[in-house]
């Protein structure tokens, strides 16, 4: 039997008690009211009513993404990018719907929206993360009969990865570019992305605390995967980073720099100058890794702990490198 009272002067309250089971929820109208009231009723005589519908229709994108903030995103890698991602998303004009009012039509509009501002890959992170949430909100917090929109929704197509490499003299050409920069830390910066394969981000957390010259490491604590990783240092890597310690000046970290943007806007100065076209930062650990390939004796799984790589399914696309060298051995 369902009930409907007035709560305050702007609120009714509806409560529905029905074959063991019961429900309450309240409205701005009481013809809101009286509707859901009899909506529970058809849905438990139907055997389809589910506690956890009424859970999903109360609580908003924004509360369940703050909730997933707390629990969930510690446990992933990449605490700092998916924390950006959940702030994205709250700031998104889905955040002040239910999560049962979110429908997949509404994932697509916003999908289509953040296509026009950033890259397929990147709009692909955003909406795995989201899907998550839902799939979490509907296993673990009791909100069974929740479907999750962004299952039912085409997501971008990825393009091919990157294969840019340094042809003829565009090594020696940037490394002087580099040089030259007002940046004055780019240059090395360059040069120790070539010995060691290491991701930009990885290079401007990089503290001193960290560099074991007698031992030949690096260790980088805050990486893409999340995990902490120990780089072996060759002698261009150590010299690189001696030249960098002379002038220290006790600073912590190796790289004077506050913000990843400095290093592509460098970057990009100095690649105009050279005279070098369509080369990014990130072609660089390709670049190190290809040549990690080609100029060593490494076995797979050896280079992969050196770049990072999770899987070997990771470096698949260095495999031609290696057939290739292979063939040469073969005569």
């Amino acid at each position: 039997m369902a009930t409907v009272v007035k709560r305050g002067d702007r609120q009714w309250q509806a409560r529905v008690r029905r074959r063991g089971q019961s429900a309450t929820e309240t409205f701005e109208t009481k013809t809101r009211a009286e509707a859901w009231a009899r909506q529970v009723e058809a849905e438990i005589d139907a055997g389809r009513f589910h506690p956890g519908r009424i859970e999903a229709e109360r609580i908003t994108l924004h509360q369940a993404l703050e909730r997933y903030l707390v629990e969930r995103v510690p446990l992933k890698t990449g605490i700092k990018q998916n924390t950006g991602i959940v702030r994205l998303w709250q700031r998104s004009k889905l955040a002040p719907r239910p999560l049962g009012a979110i429908r997949g039509s509404d994932i697509a509009e916003h999908r289509d929206e953040m296509l026009k501002a950033a890259a397929a890959q990147t709009v692909v992170h955003r909406l795995n993360l989201l899907s998550n949430l839902f799939n979490v909100a509907a296993s673990d917090w009791g909100m069974e009969s929740l479907i999750n929109p962004v299952g039912r929704v085409r997501k971008p197509s990825l393009p091919s990865g990157r294969d840019r490499r340094l042809i003829s003299d565009e090594e020696d050409r940037l490394i002087a570019a580099c040089d030259a920069s007002l940046s004055t830390w780019l240059g090395p910066m360059v040069r120790l992305a070539l010995a060691t394969a290491m991701r930009q981000g990885e290079m401007v957390d990089l503290a001193w605390p960290d560099i074991d010259f007698d031992r030949r490491t690096a260790i980088l604590r805050e990486t893409k995967n999340g995990t902490t990783r120990s780089v072996p240092l060759s002698t261009v890597a150590l010299s690189v980073l001696r030249s960098l310690a002379a002038d220290r000046q006790g600073a912590d970290k190796v790289f004077a720099i506050e913000v990843g943007r400095a290093v592509t806007h460098a970057f990009t100065k100095a690649c105009k100058k050279a005279g070098i076209d369509n080369l990014h930062f990130h072609d660089l650990r390709h670049e190190a890794t290809s040549r990690l390939f080609e100029r060593t004796n490494l076995r797979d799984i050896e280079i992969a702990s050196i770049t990072g790589h999770k899987t070997m399914e990771m470096l698949k696309r260095y495999a031609h490198l290696r057939a290739s060298d292979l063939a040469e051995r073969l005569g």
